[in-house]
């Protein structure tokens, strides 16, 4: 929302495309934003709106589409007063070409498109406003989010606001740690999260993921290539087994036994571009920047939401009970995946870091300059062999551990809690440099 606030008092604003997986509230957010901030909202779905899209093949000129579309929604169009919204515009190739005369001819006029797939559909649009365009990503709710909703805003205002190198209060660290066991199962989908808000029930939470992950499903079946949608599905249920390995690694073989990189690229791209896996490369010598450094043919896969990976997985809701257990699931790929996703959502591009069987570190993020080895641990043991290693072999300004431990800093290694991983940010910043 407020990025969405940002987009318009921007001096120089353009036409809004809204991106993002089905069901991360891209429609919500944005009738709620037109509610909010503006004298009255125009919705326009082109979802199997054949006139709507008919009317984009007459004319892409601004003033006569605001004329009709003034007429079709029975509400005037002001410039300033009114947010347009063309949700699911991936259905319309037309609608989508008309945000670059929107942009040069009508830049008074407030705009928002939105689309589930965008990303898979954008690059098969001929005449796509290259330029004439600004881009926002949804993606599922993150751990702080989930904290607001379940009404712990006092909470997640003092998580946003620490900045020390200590340890939080036991009670609170407790408290936070058995809310991020429920994100764990729950996931960051909406209408999940609005489930649990409603019944405090993990079955009927389970029933809602399914039901989100058939819905993917559809989608495979429905805007897929025909020559992909088997390949598609394959790669997407074999993500749960990849991450079940002790090396993560993505096989091939896993998928199916003879199975090669080229037959299954087009459909990994697709769901790259459908939002709903993130890709983790390798890094062999950690050098800025690092996607200079990538190997692209060497990667890992994780879900965009944590809770649909315990769906796929088939996760016991009983796990949710048991003290830590639920960080090592799958050997600790729950846990894993929640801090991909999160560091995604907080603007870093994944890679990791392996050297020919001596050591593998989960993730590295590159901040101001500066490269930072962080290491997942499902639980509270301290030891860190493939830390020291990459320390000893780069030496980093600090090395970072993420496990369900409070916040500390010993020597070079700080130890951030699971919860904290949103503000890894704001804490490298207060740890580097501290002893």
């Amino acid at each position: 929302m407020e990025s969405l606030r940002a987009w318009k008092q921007g001096a120089s604003r353009k036409p809004l495309l809204l991106m993002g997986a089905r069901q991360v509230g891209k429609t919500f957010i944005l009738k709620k934003f037109g509610q909010e901030e503006y004298a009255n909202t125009v919705y326009l779905n082109f979802e199997n709106n054949i006139p709507l899209c008919k009317l984009f093949e007459e004319s892409l000129e601004p003033k006569v589409l605001l004329k009709v579309l003034s007429i079709v929604s029975n509400s005037e169009i002001v410039p300033g007063k009114t947010l347009l919204i063309f949700d699911e515009v991936q259905e319309c190739p037309n609608a989508l070409n008309s945000l670059k005369y929107f942009c040069e001819d009508a830049p008074e006029v407030h705009i928002v498109a939105a689309g589930s797939l965008l990303g898979v559909k954008l690059k098969h649009v001929k005449g796509f406003p290259v330029g004439k365009v600004e881009f926002l990503t949804l993606y599922p709710m993150s751990f702080l989010e989930f904290l607001e909703a379940l009404d712990q805003t006092r909470l997640k205002g003092y998580v946003e606001g620490y900045r020390k190198i200590e340890s939080l209060p036991t009670p609170l660290h407790d408290k936070l740690l058995n809310h991020f066991k429920e994100y764990l199962f729950i996931g960051g989908m909406p209408e999940a999260v609005s489930e649990y808000l409603k019944t405090q029930n993990l079955s009927r939470v389970r029933e809602i993921q399914n039901a989100v992950l058939n819905a993917y499903a559809l989608d495979f079946a429905k805007h897929a290539p025909k020559d992909q949608i088997m390949k598609i599905n394959q790669v997407w249920s074999s993500i749960p087994s990849q991450l079940a390995k002790e090396n993560k690694k993505f096989i091939y073989s896993v998928i199916r036994q003879g199975a090669r990189a080229r037959e299954f690229e087009g459909a990994l791209q697709w769901l790259l571009e459908a939002g709903l896996i993130h890709k983790v490369s390798l890094i062999s010598t950690p050098k800025i920047p690092l996607s200079a450094y990538s190997d692209l043919n060497i990667f890992k896969i994780y879900l965009a939401d944590v809770g649909l990976l315990g769906a796929m997985s088939n996760l016991d809701p009983r796990a949710i009970l048991h003290e830590n257990e639920l960080f090592a699931e799958f050997k600790g790929s729950l846990t894993e995946n929640y801090i991909a996703q999160e560091l995604v959502h907080s603007g870093y591009r994944l890679y990791y870091w392996a050297s020919e069987g001596r050591a593998e570190v989960d993730f590295l993020v590159e901040q101001e300059g500066s490269i930072y080895p962080v290491e997942v641990k499902s639980g509270n043991s301290t030891k860190k062999k493939s830390l020291k290693v990459y320390g000893e072999t780069y030496q980093p300004q600090m090395l970072i551990r993420c496990s369900p431990m409070n916040l500390r800093k010993d020597g070079e290694v700080l130890n951030c809690p699971l919860y904290l991983v949103e503000e890894l940010g704001s804490l490298i910043k207060s740890g580097v440099g501290q002893k």
